[in-house]
């Protein structure tokens, strides 16, 4: 029988600085288990998917800075939907789902050529 008694928490902590246009220049994050003293870690892009307990929708939150690139963007999104196809599979043990989806990364990857054809 699982036990809802929790065990240990972490906290994530994510600092966006934006310009006067409010345009992300940098995004920096940290977790409670990754560093000691509170440093950040740097990233260009991030996208978080939260699922609202009591409303059943998802809250999204994505955000890039200046600095990316179209051909970073193209392989951030391609990396996110290959590991949704693994996420999803492990979640629901669906494994056709699952496989179309990662062939629809691998198609996106070669469209956008991330991957060779």
């Amino acid at each position: 029988m699982e036990s809802n008694e929790i065990e240990k928490t972490s906290d994530i902590t994510i600092r966006v600085s934006l310009d006067k246009e409010r345009v992300p220049t940098r995004i920096e994050w940290s977790a409670t288990d990754m560093h000691q003293g509170g440093k950040m870690d740097e990233c260009k892009a991030m996208a978080v998917a939260l699922f609202d307990k009591e409303h059943r929708d998802t809250l999204r939150i994505d955000l890039w800075t200046k600095e990316m690139q179209v051909q970073e963007m193209d392989r951030f999104m391609y990396q996110i939907l290959r590991s949704l196809s693994q996420t999803y599979l492990r979640a629901t043990q669906n494994k056709d789902m699952a496989e179309e989806l990662a062939k629809f990364a691998h198609y996106f990857g070669e469209k956008t050529e991330i991957i060779p054809k």
